[in-house]
């Protein structure tokens, strides 16, 4: 069996690694966008671009607690409808992974999701958030944006909470259609992280089983929050998050 053992140095190291996986079980349950803070500390332990293949198999076990879970709660058609351009995000973020440093990402990924918050309280104050969100522009813009951030660096929870949020979805159909997504995006990854990127490992993979129970620590967590947040809070605490992970970006 391979060693994965070398790829964590010290204690520390694994508590970090351990925490992370705790969070990303949150984000895909209840508390999405907490996920986002993992991102440069993954690529603290990983380094950046190696990172994207430590996470990925983190993303995909986490989505599929999420799915199970919330299974019956989900619009369809808010994720059909934006999918295909969020597959050609995908697609141009591969392309453009060799040719752009990872700093000019964040920078742009961070602006466009800031751009899209301020959209969205601009159509709240203007009592136009419905027949915007319902412009045959605006889902494929934020579809772009979601599949271009989540290949890049796994942070597509802020783009995809603005979209949803613009739906005027209640929580739970929030929380299971973001999840429904981000997980169809997530296995889409897999064939161009192992035969584009060459960023996916046997012992990378053994890595993350060690961190399965906190995944579904994570989720059992994040579950119970969304069971007890009211309505108005839960969705106070997603616009915080979006503020907050989106900025996040940018350090």
């Amino acid at each position: 069996m391979a060693d994965f053992t070398h790829l964590l140095q010290s204690p520390a190291e694994w508590v970090l690694f351990f925490c992370c996986a705790t969070l990303i079980g949150m984000s895909k349950t209840g508390i999405q966008n907490i996920g986002t803070f993992t991102v440069p500390l993954f690529a603290l332990l990983f380094g950046a671009k190696h990172s994207t293949g430590i996470v990925l198999p983190l993303l995909c076990m986490a989505d599929v607690m999420a799915i199970v879970y919330y299974r019956k709660a989900f619009h369809r058609q808010l994720v059909l409808k934006p999918l295909p351009w969020a597959l050609a995000g995908l697609l141009v973020a591969l392309a453009a992974g060799h040719a752009v440093p990872e700093a000019g990402f964040k920078f742009l990924m961070g602006g466009s999701i800031l751009l899209g918050l301020v959209i969205l309280f601009w159509m709240e104050r203007a009592g136009k958030i419905e027949a915007i969100a319902a412009a045959p522009w605006f889902s494929p813009l934020f579809g772009f944006i979601v599949g271009f951030s989540t290949m890049i660096g796994n942070a597509a929870g802020p783009a995809l909470a603005v979209y949803l949020l613009s739906m005027r979805l209640p929580k739970y159909a929030f929380v299971a259609t973001g999840a429904w997504f981000i997980m169809i995006l997530n296995y889409a990854k897999i064939p161009l992280q192992i035969f584009v990127w060459d960023n996916l490992s046997w012992t990378g993979f053994l890595l993350d089983l060690t961190a399965l129970p906190f995944i579904i620590i994570g989720g059992l967590m994040g579950i119970r929050i969304v069971h007890v947040l009211p309505e108005k809070q839960f969705k106070l605490l997603m616009v915080t998050l979006i503020l907050a992970s989106t900025l996040f970006l940018f350090v």
